[in-house]
């Protein structure tokens, strides 16, 4: 049995998706390991994860502009308001998405379709630097 833990940080500039598909298949494929399961968890309340298309642009311009519809910034019925408009709305997208994703790996490679990424997905219009947990359990 084998474990590995490690972090990935990815610098943002704005919302949106962030592939972060070859930081995470690089790290993992680097760990020596032909079975296991890869566990990804980003440490913040105003970011998650997601496994989304990777072949198409548009799916993450239509992600991004169905969360903007579905969680709109500068809600009056919004209380947490103390960082800006775009605070308590980062809180609730990242609620209705996942903070942590597992993905398993077969023959020394993550076991991902032909058309996913792994995506980081900011909900703050500011920068940050987000740190992602990584962890493969393995052998």
């Amino acid at each position: 049995m084998h474990q590995a833990i490690s972090d990935i940080i990815v610098r943002t500039n704005k919302k949106g998706l962030y592939d972060i598909t070859r930081s995470c298949v690089d790290w993992a494929e680097s760990q020596s390991c032909s079975t296991g399961l890869l566990t990804l968890f980003v440490a913040h309340t105003s970011a998650s994860l997601l496994i989304q298309e990777n072949a198409d642009p548009d799916v993450l311009v239509d992600m991004e502009r169905f969360f903007s519809k579905l969680v709109p910034e500068n809600d009056p019925a919004y209380r947490h308001t103390a960082e800006g408009p775009d605070d308590m709305p980062a809180h609730i997208r990242s609620a209705l998405t996942q903070t942590q994703i597992s993905i398993p790996l077969k023959e020394g490679k993550l076991v991902l379709g032909i058309w996913q990424g792994i995506y980081l997905f900011e909900h703050r219009s500011a920068p940050h630097m987000r740190k992602i947990c990584t962890h493969l359990i393995g052998a």
